[in-house]
């Protein structure tokens, strides 16, 4: 089996944010978990706008609730990696791998503490002290980012020029 590492959103409250992320994961060729309840309609309007026509192209996996996605990983062996401002280890420090799911908790509340303790890794991105947390898509690219980079996943087709533009000064 190909594997690359998944991202995972647990209840998503904000249809924008989703959007950006499944657009994210549309993009960069990676597998998009929801777990529900999400906190709005999931064929929302506005997550249809802020995904844009990637949605079509993004390679989405929707589970009724929190134990049918942990059913669902365990019996399909993924690691689960959890982002959160509660981290033990810089995203940067973690040695990711490519059958890792990258968990984003809900945006206004994370996660609860049986998904804390069911994850096998807890990372974070190191920030400014006085400052709280980015925002959940661009947390979201930056670890994802960084997944990719360690495993040699990001899509390689990027690579070949388009020979209809140009990117000449």
């Amino acid at each position: 089996m190909n594997r690359k590492p998944r991202l995972a959103l647990y209840q998503p409250d904000i249809p924008q944010n989703t959007g950006t992320i499944l657009r994210l994961a549309a993009c960069l060729d990676v597998a998009a978990d929801i777990i529900e309840p999400a906190g709005f309609d999931v064929s929302d309007r506005n997550l249809r706008r802020s995904g844009m026509d990637y949605l079509e192209r993004a390679n989405i996996h929707r589970h009724i609730s929190w134990q049918a996605f942990e059913d669902w990983r365990r019996q399909n062996d993924y690691r689960l990696v959890l982002a959160t401002t509660k981290g033990a280890i810089p995203h940067t420090e973690f040695s990711f791998s490519k059958n890792d799911i990258i968990l984003m908790g809900r945006e206004s509340a994370g996660v609860p503490s049986e998904v804390h303790a069911a994850s096998d890794a807890r990372i974070i991105i190191p920030m400014r002290k006085e400052t709280r947390s980015l925002n959940i898509a661009v947390s979201a690219a930056i670890i994802l980012g960084e997944a990719l980079r360690q495993t040699a996943t990001f899509p390689m087709d990027a690579l070949i020029p388009n020979t209809e533009a140009s990117d000449d000064l």
